[in-house]
C-alpha cells in the first residue's frame, strides 16, 4: 500500500452532514420568503378591513345626519 498512496477524501457522514446543512439553509430561506409574503398579505387585509370599518361608520353617520336634517 505504500506504493500507491490513497488521495485524501471526505468521509460519507461528513458529506451527508454538509448536504443536510445546505437543504436546511434552502428550507429556511423558503420559509423566510413565505413569512414575508404572509406578512404583506396580512397588511393588505388589515388595510381593507379598516377601509370597510370607516366606510360603515361613514354610512351610519351620514344616515344619522340625514335623519337630523329631516327632523328640522
Amino acid at each position: 500500500m505504500a506504493e500507491f498512496p490513497m488521495p485524501p477524501f471526505d468521509c460519507a457522514p461528513g458529506l451527508r452532514l454538509s448536504a443536510h446543512e445546505k437543504v436546511i439553509q434552502v428550507q429556511l430561506q423558503s420559509l423566510e420568503r413565505r413569512q414575508q409574503q404572509l406578512e404583506q398579505l396580512l397588511e393588505r387585509l388589515e388595510r381593507r378591513l379598516w377601509l370597510t370599518v370607516y366606510g360603515v361608520a361613514a354610512v351610519i353617520l351620514m344616515r344619522a345626519f340625514q335623519s337630523l336634517v329631516a327632523m328640522s
